[in-house]
């Protein structure tokens, strides 16, 4: 399977342009918002815990040595990418209408009601809160013991992840609110369309190719993969200044 690019900018992440290219959100600010938002989001208390860990990274780490050579990073590095691949297989699966057996069922008692494809997406969200939170636990715990200049990076991870994290679940957890728009954009353009062409609805077919429902089960996959590349963006960034460390 085709492993997910991570090179996601924060200001234009692909789940924001997926949200707008649903027509639920309206498109990405523009790229200096970013940082204005972060600096919103960072309480004064927080921004001193920030500053604190900076501070001490830059007075206390002796002239950097040659690193000690370590598996850590094979081993995290595997583990990540086991995680991401499975969560993959998880969201596109769950979200196929072939009525595959997986651990996280889309909803199919062919109503038209949201509430049920609100639960099965609030589910994927604790699925990859539970698996992603304690990769970016080890892929840190890994980095810091590899030299005391990474160590200072894993610890400003910590602090940001720890002011940050709360604030993200809140954000993250409107995404199945605004995805009920498009739930119902599709459901009313399908009774517009039997309407125009004087038939008779039959829920049956709703699982076919094309119809409604199967574009809303596409979308939700969509947003599913995309919300998975933003959280495993923190966990990625560490990695990648592991296999960089030759050249810090």
């Amino acid at each position: 399977m085709t492993r997910v690019s991570l090179r996601t900018n924060f200001h234009s992440s692909k789940l924001i342009r997926c949200l707008a290219d649903l027509a639920i959100v309206d498109a990405a600010e523009p790229e200096n918002a970013f940082a204005e938002k972060l600096g919103l989001w960072i309480h004064f208390t927080d921004a001193i815990t920030l500053s604190a860990v900076h501070s001490d990274s830059i007075t206390s780490l002796p002239k950097m040595q040659h690193e000690v050579q370590l598996p850590l990073g094979a081993e995290v590095g595997i583990e990540f990418h086991r995680i991401q691949t499975s969560l993959i297989n998880s969201i596109m699966k769950s979200c196929s209408l072939n009525l595959d057996k997986t651990h996280i069922e889309l909803p199919m008692d062919l109503a038209a009601a949201y509430a049920p494809y609100r639960r099965f997406y609030d589910t994927h969200q604790r699925d990859m809160e539970l698996r992603i939170q304690p990769l970016r636990v080890n892929v840190r715990e890994a980095l810091a013991k590899v030299s005391p200049r990474l160590k200072k990076l894993a610890d400003l991870d910590a602090a940001l992840e720890g002011i940050l994290r709360d604030r993200e679940s809140k954000l993250l957890s409107k995404v199945p609110v605004l995805l009920k728009k498009r739930f119902e954009q599709l459901y009313k353009t399908h009774q517009q369309m039997l309407v125009d062409t004087q038939q008779a609805d039959n829920s049956a077919s709703w699982t076919q190719a094309g119809t409604w429902l199967a574009r809303f089960s596409n979308d939700m996959q969509m947003l599913l993969l995309a919300e998975m590349e933003l959280r495993l963006q923190p966990a990625m960034g560490l990695l990648e200044a592991f296999n960089n460390k030759d050249t810090q």
